[in-house]
């Protein structure tokens, strides 16, 4: 099979797979609205391109927290990523670096940050679930720091885990020759098997409900890290998370895995973004398979995107080579979308250059795929 596009890994991995393994990668929560919603609600925005403009050099270079790296798309924390290939995080991180771009290493990865800085050069950011336990957490924070991580990205929308009815049919646990690297001296770095989801009976064990505003400002007293607040899709919580000392924010649904029948996470962005009142960088995570869809979130406002099931997916294609090939493709068809929308950086991309199914007068629906 010619690959054309990021999407196509996303069948290859399916044939790849084991079945529990691609349910856990690919499943949402519940009815899986807001997982096909994440991607479904890019087809309500459309462009308004501008044209006789020479754009026979375009630059899609950016700064992130003061790191500059060669294009707004990064890397999100995808967990165990040695369920879908060998090399795992390693290959991530690789591709990352070769990319020039950020790679976020979830807390529940398969690979601990010591080894994943082990890889070479690289900007890292650690994604932090906060445990019940505050030492285990000052403690991995710490050793994050220590590996040369540049930033916490705290997940803050996952005080329960969603049900993900995917992962309690297939009886979901971490396979036997895996652990969670970063807590493997804890003896937190296995998961039990459990009559629905062992994952979910993990964090219901483990991870701190109480987690609070409060904590984002404790975080502040164990690192000097900057901290980006992932989870957030309100404009209340926004101006919360700014008061608090949050670096950055990272609008996300947890990929559609925690509550359903939340928006889009494109869908949310604006209002983010207008809350925000560009008092600190806000990110998009979720649902972007083409470079057109990083322009839309450009144009709505965000400075960057994250993206997660395409590195799993195409990490267990082809391995490291998939992940760098989902880059690259993505660079290519942002880097056409700005030049065909006759933008040479990314700070003309405005608000102008598109237009979405909520703006008046409306657009016709875009047809459902």
């Amino acid at each position: 099979m010619e690959i054309t596009n990021v999407s196509d890994y996303q069948e290859i991995a399916k044939q790849k797979l084991p079945k529990m393994v691609y349910d856990y990668y690919a499943s949402g929560a519940e009815d899986q609205w807001t997982l096909h919603e994440n991607r479904f609600a890019f087809t309500k925005i459309l462009f308004r391109p501008r044209i006789l403009i020479d754009v026979s050099k375009i630059d899609m270079t950016t700064t992130v927290l003061g790191f500059k790296i060669s294009m707004p798309i990064m890397i999100a924390p995808t967990a165990m990523q040695k369920m879908a290939h060998p090399e795992g995080e390693y290959a991530t991180a690789r591709a990352a670096s070769a990319a020039g771009t950020i790679m976020t290493l979830s807390s529940w990865a398969t690979s601990s940050v010591e080894e994943v800085a082990s890889t070479g050069p690289g900007i890292r950011f650690f994604q932090l679930y906060v445990y019940k336990d505050r030492n285990v957490v000052a403690q991995l924070v710490r050793r994050a720091e220590r590996a040369g991580f540049k930033a916490i990205a705290l997940t803050v929308d996952t005080p329960r885990l969603g049900r993900r009815e995917a992962d309690i049919k297939n009886r979901f646990t971490l396979p036997p020759f895996l652990t969670l690297k970063n807590f493997e001296g804890l003896d937190l770095g296995k998961m039990d098997k459990a009559d629905d989801s062992g994952l979910a009976s993990y964090v219901a064990g483990q991870i701190d409900r109480s987690l609070s505003w409060k904590d984002v400002k404790w975080l502040q007293t164990i690192t000097k890290l900057p901290i980006l607040v992932k989870g957030v899709l309100t404009a209340e919580d926004t101006r919360i998370a700014i008061q608090a000392g949050a670096a950055g924010i990272i609008v996300s649904n947890h990929g559609a895995r925690q509550l359903d029948y939340v928006p889009a996470t494109i869908m949310a962005l604006e209002e983010v973004v207008k809350a925000a009142q560009g008092r600190v960088p806000v990110f998009l995570d979720g649902g972007v398979r083409r470079g057109t869809d990083v322009f839309k979130a450009l144009a709505l406002g965000a400075s960057g995107i994250f993206i997660g099931r395409p590195v799993v997916f195409s990490l267990a294609a082809e391995g490291e080579a998939g992940v760098r090939k989902v880059l690259s493709m993505l660079r290519e068809e942002f880097e056409l979308t700005m030049a065909l929308s006759g933008c040479r950086s990314l700070k003309e991309i405005t608000r102008d250059h598109i237009v979405t199914e909520w703006d008046s007068p409306h657009p016709r629906p875009a047809p459902r795929l």
